[in-house]
């Protein structure tokens, strides 16, 4: 893996994608994938030595799916209305999210009580998120899913709104709202693919605190996409509105 470690940790750096094709069966499975996350971070210095990073994004096609999960560089964290001309993305596409913050620390002993039906308690605070979708694959559907998820699982940066306190909603009445830059308003409701952003929280803590880490309260993580990954542009001008939440805004 330290050929692709290596690979990576260059294509970040330097603003370039990489050929899938060269790398096909290079990561044998999950946890060989989460490895090469951390010493791609560790190579390009990201986290400065932090256990546990601050903001992550994790998700899944439905509650019947392995969730996958990744831990976001922090100099593409941005607080609405963000601009990112100074970064470099290959093939962007946007996805609006409902991102989380904990309030309180979250032990490995904590995290392996907590359940779907009890997991919103330890949430102090919710806001709209706009990720950035990239990738390092010069053709990421050519690329295997181990191979997406070794590289962040596509991440390229992410945006938060104001934070509100959180309050459980009617999340299957939920509607959303995306406009980038002139084209027509993109409209959705209910369409989350876990019905609720707060499900996933018992198996991405469990997921952070595997090495016997504790996660700090204040750790964000964004929860997956209500429009599957919407095409942007350099120069698109990129407003996601939750009616009821907030919005957040982002220039490409």
């Amino acid at each position: 893996m330290t050929d692709l470690v290596a690979a990576l940790a260059s294509a970040w750096r330097e603003g370039r994608a990489l050929e899938a094709a060269e790398w096909q069966g290079s990561v044998a499975d999950a946890a060989q994938a989460y490895g090469v996350q951390a010493r791609v971070a560790a190579a390009t210095g990201w986290f400065g030595g932090v256990e546990v990073p601050g903001h992550w994004k994790s998700g899944g096609p439905s509650r019947d799916a392995v969730l996958t999960h990744a831990p976001l560089p922090p100099g593409g964290v941005r607080t609405s209305p963000a601009q990112f001309a100074d970064m470099h993305f290959n093939a962007p596409g946007i996805e609006a999210e409902i991102a989380l913050r904990l309030g309180e620390s979250i032990t490995p002993e904590r995290a392996a009580a907590l359940t779907p039906q009890n997991a919103a308690a330890v949430i102090d605070a919710m806001t709209v998120s706009i990720e950035i979708v990239d990738s390092r694959w010069q053709d990421p559907a050519q690329a295997t899913a181990l191979l997406r998820l070794a590289d962040q699982q596509s991440h390229g940066a992410l945006v938060l709104g104001a934070w509100q306190p959180y309050v459980a909603r009617d999340w299957a009445a939920q509607a959303c709202e995306v406009r980038i830059s002139a084209s027509e308003p993109a409209r959705f409701t209910g369409t989350h693919t876990l019905g609720d952003p707060a499900w996933l929280l018992p198996v991405w803590l469990q997921h952070a605190t595997r090495d016997g880490a504790t996660v700090p309260a204040g750790t964000v993580v964004t929860t997956g996409s209500w429009v599957g990954v919407l095409p942007v542009a350099r120069g698109d001008a990129v407003v996601v509105e939750f009616p009821g939440i907030g919005r957040a805004e982002a220039r490409l």
